[in-house]
């Protein structure tokens, strides 16, 4: 939202995903808490450009910024378990699951799960 952009201190990033000149999806970083440094990572991508490394692209320049511009400890990122794709950018990007979140969205069909990843600054140094 426009509002978003306008909120001090800033907690919400979204950046245009775009590919060859075409505008495909959209990467999001939410600072979650400040006294923690903690942020939350999502992206979205067109179906008709997956499977190109698209998505593992974005989320490790998410992780990136958080942890070299917004000097966060914690990042993670969620998943409907039904998402196969995700989960498996998750990982390759060194996320870790932490687990199962029972119930936590309601969508149109009624509650579903998530699946809860998370990477370390100190982690991410590692694999970088």
């Amino acid at each position: 939202m426009i509002k978003d952009g306008t909120q001090e201190p800033r907690t919400r990033l979204v950046f245009a995903i775009v590919y060859n000149k075409n505008m495909i999806g959209a990467g999001e970083f939410n600072i979650r808490d400040f006294t923690n440094k903690v942020g939350e990572v999502a992206y979205i991508v067109n179906p008709d450009y997956w499977g190109r490394g698209i998505a593992t692209d974005v989320a490790k320049l998410l992780i990136n910024f958080g942890f070299e511009e917004l000097k966060l400890h914690r990042i993670y990122a969620t998943c409907d378990p039904r998402n196969i794709g995700s989960s498996k950018v998750m990982e390759k990007v060194g996320m870790t699951q932490e687990g199962r979140i029972r119930e936590d969205l309601l969508i149109r069909e009624g509650w579903r799960d998530s699946f809860l990843y998370s990477v370390l600054e100190h982690e991410w140094k590692e694999i970088t």
